[in-house]
């Protein structure tokens, strides 16, 4: 972390600034070191130049492996098709010429897939992620100047609140265990004019039939390693049957979600090896974590307009997505 993050940092616990002790610098990072509450009574480690609010091990702990294993898969320079870029700027709705010098907080930002097209836009990103996954994007983006790294909690965000211009919650609120909870934590973020953008899981009449939610009760419960190991057996098995059944006149993308495996082929450019790796990354998203809550867009809506935003529009490109405007007064 640099410097000139702490004066953004607050306590978790108790809200107050933080200062810097036993620093320990390289080229202008600070690479380990201990943030201190004003009243010395809370104290945060800074481990491999990412200040660490949060339990080492927690629920998230899935997400560390796979985005630690599959650290660079979905960043758009990787794979060398625009997927994060595309998905970024169509649930956001923002113009990437505003993006330019904004002060943008990620939240739950994995591996760094949508940090590293912020800051393509320009931005100065802080990313933050409760999980290890945290050391996946900072080694994926370190070398980009305009990047901090946090790894905290999103229902006691680390951050003094109203300093962000825009915030952005891809991909997460449905893991969280209340998500309702979860969502309230980002609007406190902005500042006066600011913009929020968040996506959800639907909640359809045809989940009760997807064999995600049958298999779940039993593969949460797995060991994350072990899972992944399975995966790695079955996923390329369950492939090719999936798109077998995909390629059925009519009903083939509706018969593809009967085999419990991400696919996507005819849905992304990605050449095999890429729609192998995505299909293992994202099988294991969908049957790993603690928690998945999907929510109904009329729920989605209240939660924008209970929070005061303005210019409030939810629909569903794929995920519900949501997007609002804190008043500037």
């Amino acid at each position: 972390m640099r410097s000139a993050l702490i004066e953004l940092l607050r306590c978790p616990v108790t809200g107050q600034p933080l200062h810097l002790e036993h620093a320990a610098e390289g080229e202008g990072d600070i690479e380990e070191g201990t943030l201190v509450s004003a009243d010395g009574k809370h104290r945060f480690p800074i481990v491999d130049s990412i200040p660490r609010f949060v339990p080492a091990s927690n629920y998230a702990d899935n997400f560390g492996l796979q985005w630690n294993a599959f650290r660079a898969t979905q960043l758009d320079s990787h794979s060398g098709v625009p997927v994060s870029r595309e998905r970024f700027l169509a649930f956001s709705g923002w113009d990437p010429a505003a993006l330019q010098g904004a002060l943008v907080l990620d939240v739950g930002c994995g591996a760094g897939r949508f940090a590293e097209v912020a800051l393509d836009c320009g931005a100065r990103v802080v990313a933050v992620d409760y999980s290890s996954a945290v050391d996946a994007c900072w080694k994926n983006l370190r070398h980009r100047p305009g990047l901090e790294v946090v790894q905290g909690d999103i229902y006691a965000l680390p951050f003094a609140p109203g300093r962000f211009d825009f915030v952005y919650c891809f991909g997460v609120l449905q893991h969280t265990p209340d998500v309702r909870g979860a969502f309230r934590a980002l609007p406190r973020q902005l500042r006066p004019g600011g913009s929020l953008a968040a996506d959800v899981y639907p909640a359809l009449w045809r989940n009760a039939i997807w064999p995600k939610y049958w298999l779940r009760p039993l593969t949460k419960r797995l060991p994350a390693g072990t899972l992944f190991r399975a995966l790695e057996t079955l996923v390329p098995m369950l492939l090719p049957l999936s798109t077998a059944l995909g390629r059925i006149p009519v009903i083939g993308r509706q018969l593809r979600y009967a085999v419990p495996v991400m696919n996507y082929t005819g849905v992304f450019p990605l050449g095999p090896r890429q729609i192998q790796e995505w299909a293992l990354l994202d099988t294991f998203d969908m049957l790993a974590p603690t928690h998945d809550h999907p929510q109904r867009i009329a729920e989605f809506r209240r939660w924008f307009l209970d929070a005061g935003l303005e210019d409030v529009w939810v629909g569903r490109p794929g995920f519900v997505v949501g997007r609002g405007r804190k008043p500037a007064s």
